[in-house]
């Protein structure tokens, strides 16, 4: 799983040079496939489910599971890039949202609060800790920053498969939800939006958007937990 966390982190850092106006998200993901063969390596998400990409490219109002095409990223745009990369029969899982070109000051903030917001639940991220701590600082640094987390979608455990038991919230339960414990992976990914949590379905019958079409931005990784600070595997 390190070597996927690797493989992964490498292929955002590659994605990240080619985001500029002007490039399709087909652009990218044909960039994307073409990194991850190379290295030996799946994408984990190409078929899954029938879902006909190996990255998933959602821009401005889409929150997740956007279906790279002809669309031209513009300036002002952001797009989020979620990964996934199989190596050797384990899976690794990140996400990454990106600024096209000059973007608003309060996308700027949406883009370093859903990365920081991450990090707050990591503080949290140890043996002994329960999920809804994790969720619960989230929950709470978004709110203290105008935004809102979404509801309907959620983190997961990732090894074998790329989704796997348990879910993962990122808003406080009412429950303490399952412990951490050490040699757990799970794949922590905060969508976060301008304006209102609530979602709807793309006719496509992939992409994700938010109701009021405000901008949506999301950060996601592989994490392991130990008996200390969690390890980052696509850091």
């Amino acid at each position: 799983m390190r070597k996927a966390g690797q493989i992964c982190r490498d292929l955002h850092e590659l994605l990240a040079g080619y985001i500029k106006p002007g490039i399709t998200t087909e652009e990218l993901n044909e960039i994307a496939l073409d990194y991850i063969q190379s290295q030996d390596a799946a994408p984990s998400f190409l078929g899954y489910r029938g879902f006909p990409a190996a990255i998933c490219t959602s821009v401005n109002e889409q929150v997740i599971h956007g279906v790279p095409g002809m669309r031209k990223l513009k300036n002002g745009d952001i797009i989020s890039i979620d990964a996934g990369v199989c190596w050797k029969r384990f899976h690794a899982d990140a996400a990454r949202t990106h600024a096209v070109g000059d973007v608003s000051e309060k996308h700027k903030k949406l883009l370093d609060v859903t990365e920081r917001c991450f990090f707050e639940a990591m503080k949290h991220a140890s043996q002994g800790k329960h999920l809804h701590d994790m969720g619960a600082a989230i929950e709470e640094y978004v709110q203290y920053n105008g935004f809102s987390v979404v509801t309907d979608w959620c983190g997961h455990g990732i090894g074998r498969q790329v989704h796997e038991d348990p879910s993962i919230p990122h808003t406080a339960q009412k429950t303490r939800g399952p412990r951490l414990t050490k040699g757990m992976t799970i794949a922590v990914e905060p969508m976060i939006n301008v304006g209102t949590h609530e979602l709807d379905i793309h006719e496509d019958t992939w992409t994700v958007v938010t109701r009021d079409g405000k901008f949506s931005a999301h950060y996601e990784n592989t994490v392991l937990i130990t008996d200390g600070s969690p390890e980052i595997l696509t850091l």
